[in-house]
């Protein structure tokens, strides 16, 4: 036990050390962030948009606002606020600081600059990632994951709500300004002119939700009818094949079955002439009498297919028509928030209001390539993000260090190339199976039904297509499915890692550039801090690189 307590004096002159360097163990990451950020990238695009030389007082380092804005993020910490705050109480952040004392406007300011200036951050950490000798490329992930956007589901708006809204707004604009020439009588000649546009008015952003929503609902539109003229293009050239879409189905059903009613109808009219004639010559007439057009099997089949088209489209019309009723899941709506922003479905059940984040990440938990997506499914970003890995496997290989060595998937003279990707079955489709790129792996059912599979059971689904088919035969042989076992573990773990361990679960920009910028920054953090927690990045590594 003790013998007694300690003393507290807080009247001394000196509570902490005065040198800085005193205040933290010399093995505290924080040093790290601050020597990596200060000597090891190249944080010139950050200045880039600063100017200096005027008058006033001095600015503060783009270094610095960068270091604090890593650790920040690092450590759950987003709130401009919040991290002014920390500035001035948290020893890690004072000695970031070195004595300076930023605003959080300040922070904010240098934040919103981000759009231009992170792909090359998220690059140069990338970078030293590499010359750290991470980024192993034979197996590599990709996988989507939902990100709340800064903007609350309620503020969703149908085009009807917002034309309301929009309404509203100029009715009370019109009551505004009767009210002021009531109070204040004629222009004072100070008036803000009316073609200003000023940031972050409501109105403008009713007005921008209302013309995205029209814009793709146009967008849709627009596709279908290219689709059935498409279609009926291919048809009058004698094409039969394919789909037939939903615009045209009943039009072309109606097509067929006339075609196929006047067909038998011309067989009945050539045998009545023809037993015409053989009754006038006396000759006795040969075959049976055709059937009747309607009665005539062909034309029986073309009818139901008719009535069949029919049903199709009456479905289809009480489907939309009772989602419109009963609104159920989320329609054609736009965020008066955030209008870039899109209701997302999650696992479980329920939509979320944000972004798809799509991250391509390496074996050993690095994410090579990310981008914060609009798009409720994945399917389309599998070719895009593949490319996007393989430059970024070409960045690695260029910021290898010489002498290290290689690793599957990678060779001395090549460089080092991705061996596997591995995805969902949100990416698969015909086209991502066979488009250009490394060999792949993409789930034709979910894991219950692969494993089921694998073992020798009937796994749900029928696959569709000859290179969906040979994929489930590639996976239903024990060296595919021990390849993509290794998934979950690739592709969820930095997520995880970004919502869990650093909590960040919404985004706190607005608008898709500034926030598909704050996301990248944050994958960039996750890269640097996977990189010191796994023993990577230490005083000594950097101490090499310098040499």
């Amino acid at each position: 036990m003790a013998k007694r307590y300690r003393g507290v004096d807080r009247d001394q002159p000196f509570l902490l050390p005065p040198d800085m360097r005193e205040w933290l163990p010399a093995e505290h990451p924080v040093w790290l962030v601050i020597r990596v950020v200060d000597e090891h990238l190249d944080t010139s695009a950050f200045h880039a948009g600063r100017r200096t030389g005027g008058a006033g007082a001095a600015g503060y380092d783009p270094d610095m606002l960068a270091a604090v804005l890593v650790w920040a993020y690092a450590h759950r910490v987003t709130s401009s606020r919040r991290i002014e705050e920390l500035c001035r109480t948290d020893v890690a952040f004072r000695v970031i600081c070195g004595g300076n004392l930023p605003d959080h406007a300040t922070i904010a300011r240098f934040r919103a600059d981000f759009a231009d200036t992170v792909a090359g951050f998220f690059a140069e950490v990338l970078g030293l990632c590499a010359a750290l000798e991470m980024g192993r490329l034979g197996v590599v992930a990709l996988d989507g994951t939902k990100v709340a956007a800064s903007a609350s589901k309620a503020a969703n708006r149908t085009e009807d709500g917002l034309r309301k809204l929009a309404a509203e707004t100029v009715a009370a604009h019109a009551q505004a300004d009767v009210a002021e020439d009531a109070l204040f009588g004629g222009a004072r000649g100070d008036e803000v002119p009316e073609d200003a546009w000023r940031p972050g008015r409501r109105d403008e952003r009713i007005a921008a939700a209302l013309a995205s929503l029209q814009a793709e609902r146009a967008a849709a539109e627009r596709a279908e009818r290219d689709a059935a003229a498409e279609f009926l293009a291919r048809r009058a050239a004698g094409d039969r094949t394919g789909p037939v879409p939903l615009a045209v189905a009943v039009q072309v059903a109606e097509e067929n079955l006339e075609r196929a009613r006047a067909a038998q109808q011309a067989k009945v009219d050539r045998w009545r002439a023809t037993d015409a004639a053989a009754r006038r010559a006396g000759q006795n007439r040969r075959g049976g009498r055709p059937a009747a057009a309607d009665d005539y099997i062909r034309v029986r089949e073309a009818r139901a297919v008719l009535e069949r088209a029919r049903a199709r489209v009456a479905a289809a019309g009480a489907r939309a028509a009772e989602r419109e009723q009963r609104r159920r899941g989320p329609g054609p709506v736009r965020n008066i928030t955030d209008p870039d922003s899109r209701l997302m479905p999650v696992s479980g059940g329920g939509f979320i209001q944000g972004y798809n984040a799509q991250n391509v990440t390496s074996e050993d938990g690095l994410i090579l390539a990310t981008q914060l997506t609009q798009d409720t499914g994945d399917v389309a970003w599998f070719e895009p993000m593949t490319a996007a890995a393989e430059d970024a496997a070409a960045l690695i290989a260029a910021r290898r260090q010489p002498g290290a060595g290689g690793e599957p998937g990678g060779d001395r003279e090549g460089g080092y190339r991705i061996g596997l990707v591995l995805a969902d079955a949100g990416y698969l489709s015909e086209h991502n199976l066979t488009c250009g790129g490394p060999d792949r792996l993409i789930a034709v059912g979910n894991r219950r039904d692969l494993e089921t599979a694998t073992r020798g059971g009937t796994a749900g689904g029928r696959p569709a297509g000859p290179a969906i088919t040979a994929m489930a035969a590639r996976l239903r042989a024990d060296a595919g499915m021990t390849a993509y076992r290794h998934r979950g573990h690739v592709a969820e773990t930095p997520h995880a890692r970004i919502k869990h361990g650093m909590a960040f679960r919404q985004l706190s920009m607005r608008g898709k550039r500034k926030t598909a910028a704050e996301w990248a920054f944050t994958c960039a953090v996750t890269n640097l801090f996977k990189a010191i927690t796994s023993g990577h990045l230490t005083t000594h590594a950097l101490a090499a690189l310098a040499r």
